[in-house]
């Protein structure tokens, strides 16, 4: 509402929606809803020329009314998952919603599930940067569980650990099943 005066003034000089808009660098949805409320509550620009900001906003939204919940009753319980998650290697985020909506049939889809979970778990984290001279440092391990290897001559299967290094200031990665 900081420009709504200027709304209002140069709507009184018969500039367009549009025009106002690119002068006052607001989008032309909100010039529209600024003249909306002015006429919903009789406000005309002569009028209002000495009014200051406060008794402006005031006439224009004399009760604000609270937003609705858009949020459905009973969110997850987001520690729990991430609990879950640290826990037992191969659970997804998928398998825990699958058992949420079980319990919940008209709670949250898949997608808006793991929104919430992730704008959560950006809120708890904290991350440090680690800034690394180039040829400094080199991070190895092993990543994972061993994978199967078949040899094609003999039908021989043995298990392969994949061992993983990157080095630190490019992130260039090697892979290998050893």
């Amino acid at each position: 509402m900081q420009k709504i005066k200027t709304v209002l003034r140069l709507a009184g000089l018969g500039l367009s929606q549009r025009q106002i808009a690119l002068s006052c660098q607001v989008g032309q949805a909100t010039v529209s809803d600024y003249l909306r409320m002015a006429a919903a509550a009789g406000i005309k620009w002569p009028d209002v020329a000495d009014w200051d900001e406060d008794r402006l906003r005031a006439s224009l939204a004399p009760a604000s009314i609270p937003a609705p919940n858009w949020r459905k009753a009973g969110d997850p319980d987001y520690t729990e998952i991430r609990r879950e998650l640290q826990t037992h290697k191969h659970l997804t985020l998928q398998l825990l919603w699958q058992e949420y909506r079980e319990h919940r049939p008209d709670g949250y889809g898949y997608s808006r599930y793991c929104g919430l979970y992730r704008s959560w778990l950006k809120r708890q984290d904290v991350v440090l940067r680690h800034e690394h001279r180039a040829g400094e440092k080199l991070f190895v391990d092993y990543a994972g569980d061993t994978i199967p290897v078949h040899d094609p001559a003999t039908g021989e299967v043995r298990a392969a650990a994949i061992f993983v290094a990157v080095l630190g200031a490019s992130s260039y990665t090697n892979a290998e099943a050893t």
